[in-house]
């Protein structure tokens, strides 16, 4: 018998790919998305797969589904869509997480929950290991996103140690990939737009910040071992690339790879913009038996060839 699965935020860059390789995996998939940041056209080629349920649908109002497993992802998950109603962005954390785990509840699903590298804000441990509580600004200009996302990890505890529910928390690090939204700010996809189109690559600070980049695949292989793992494996869990490497280093790469002309400017660092980002994935290789595989290179020239067909 299939498995029903619930993803929210199932339009979007990761939803999508996830909605993918679980249909290829013999699952009846729902869909859920307000198509906020999400795009039907991430989704559109799974319609016709009889398995596939498209629901339009925001998580900080409850849902009425009978399902076996829940992908939590819903939420924007760059500076640009975020901040642009940071008030929507955490009531997306908080109350989505409530309706979701409320759902696990009557259902006995487990849940996942999709958290993130954020809940360590700007650390002062590197790399970042899952017992480092984080340095967080709790009323920047990101802390829409940071604390909604910390105040989900918290309910997910509580309802685990309260009622018992079967959760799975996965900080995830940069990811980058096809589906990638192209005006969402972050950095993997404005550098590959500007150099395709020969323009100037524009650097915050000096480039010198660092960041870990997982492929798309890399990341929705771990979210599925993750999901699969024994009960006791509640997480939370680093899931992301830890090959560390400079923003002007990515820059380059990328002029690089896509043969252009670009020249790199530099403009000033926004808030709280986090300096050294790298994940400690111990964990993640002893209980999943997962560590990335696909090389920054690889990776990068599959998401150049996705941008290229869509500017």
């Amino acid at each position: 018998m299939k498995k029903k699965v619930l993803i929210t935020g199932g339009a979007g860059f990761l939803g999508s790919h996830l909605s993918e390789k679980l249909l290829s995996m013999d699952n009846h998939v729902l869909c859920a998305d307000n198509l906020f940041t999400g795009d039907i056209e991430n989704i559109k080629h799974l319609f016709s797969n009889p398995y596939f349920e498209f629901i339009r649908h925001d998580v900080t109002f409850p849902m009425y589904v009978e399902v076996d497993e829940i992908y939590n992802l819903a939420c924007p998950a760059s500076p640009v869509h975020y901040q642009y109603d940071p008030v929507q962005t955490t009531k997306t954390s908080v109350h989505g997480a409530i309706n979701m785990l409320g759902l696990a509840k009557r259902t006995n699903a487990r849940i996942l929950q999709a958290s993130t590298s954020e809940v360590y804000g700007d650390p002062t441990q590197h790399p970042q290991k899952e017992d480092y509580w984080g340095n967080v600004n709790p009323i920047g200009i990101r802390s829409c996103y940071d604390e909604g996302k910390r105040c989900a990890e918290t309910l997910f505890f509580d309802y685990h140690r309260q009622h018992k529910l079967k959760i799975k928390v996965a900080r995830i690090f940069n990811t980058y990939g096809p589906r990638m939204h192209q005006n969402d700010g972050r950095v993997v996809s404005n550098f590959i737009i500007q150099a395709l189109k020969n323009m100037d690559i524009t650097i915050f600070g000096d480039g010198l910040q660092t960041r870990s980049f997982c492929y798309v695949d890399d990341l929705i292989t771990s979210f599925i071992k993750l999901m699969q793992s024994p009960v006791e494996v509640t997480g939370p869990i680093n899931l992301g690339n830890p090959f560390e490497m400079t923003i002007k280093e990515l820059a380059k790469l990328i002029i690089k790879l896509t043969k252009s002309k670009s020249k790199l400017i530099y403009k000033d660092l926004p808030q709280d913009d986090p300096v050294r980002r790298k994940p400690d994935i111990s964990l993640a290789k002893e209980k999943l038996g997962w560590s990335p595989r696909v090389e920054i290179e690889d990776g990068l020239l599959k998401t150049i060839d996705y941008f290229e067909t869509i500017i």
